[in-house]
C-alpha cells in the first residue's frame, strides 16, 4: 500500500476511534458489533426467514448458504493476507477480537453478502442500514483500518450477489 494510502487509512481509524465515542454508545457499539461474530446477526435472520417463511424457504437457505461462503472465504484471504490490526497506544481496541488478522473485515463481508443475498427476501431499507452500522462498528471499535472494511464489502458483495439468490420472476 502506498504512504499515502496507508497514511487515509490510518486518520480515517483515528477519526473513527475519537469521534461520537462516551462510554455509553461503546456499550452499544460492542453489543451491536458482537451480533456479526463469524456472521452470526445474518445466519439467525437466514434462519429465521427458512423456519417462518416456508414458500420461500429455498431463497433463504441459498441466500444463507452465501453468508457461510462470505466468511470462509473471508478468513481465507486474512490467513494468506495476515495482516495485522491497527496498534494505538493512545487509542486501543474496544473490543477483543478471535485473531490479530484484520485484511478484511469478516463483519463487512457477511454484511454486504447479507444484503446482496436477502435482497428480495427482507426490506432492503433496514437490511442495508443494519449492515452499514455492523461495518462500521469494527471501525468505531478500533479493529480495523478502513480499507479493511471497504475490502470485506467488495468481497461479500461478490459472493452474495453471485451464491445468494435468484430473483422472484414477476
Amino acid at each position: 500500500m502506498s504512504r499515502r494510502l496507508a497514511a487515509l487509512d490510518l486518520a480515517g481509524l483515528r477519526l473513527a476511534r475519537t469521534v461520537a465515542h462516551t462510554p455509553r454508545t461503546e456499550r452499544v457499539v460492542r453489543a451491536y458489533s458482537a451480533l456479526g461474530q463469524h456472521g452470526g446477526l445474518w445466519l439467525a435472520l437466514g434462519a429465521a426467514g427458512m423456519a417462518f417463511d416456508s414458500p420461500r424457504r429455498p431463497g433463504w437457505r441459498r441466500a444463507t448458504r452465501a453468508i457461510v461462503m462470505a466468511n470462509a472465504v473471508n478468513q481465507t484471504v486474512k490467513f494468506a493476507v495476515r495482516r495485522r490490526r491497527p496498534q494505538l497506544p493512545d487509542l486501543p481496541p474496544l473490543t477483543r477480537t478471535p485473531t490479530q488478522l484484520s485484511f478484511p473485515s469478516a463483519h463487512s463481508a457477511t454484511s454486504a453478502a447479507a444484503v446482496h443475498a436477502f435482497w428480495h427476501l427482507a426490506p432492503p431499507l433496514p437490511l442495508r442500514v443494519a449492515a452499514t452500522a455492523m461495518s462500521l462498528s469494527r471501525l468505531y471499535l478500533g479493529v480495523h483500518y478502513p480499507s479493511d472494511i471497504v475490502a470485506g464489502v467488495l468481497l461479500g458483495a461478490v459472493i452474495g450477489n453471485h451464491f445468494g439468490p435468484t430473483p422472484p420472476t414477476r
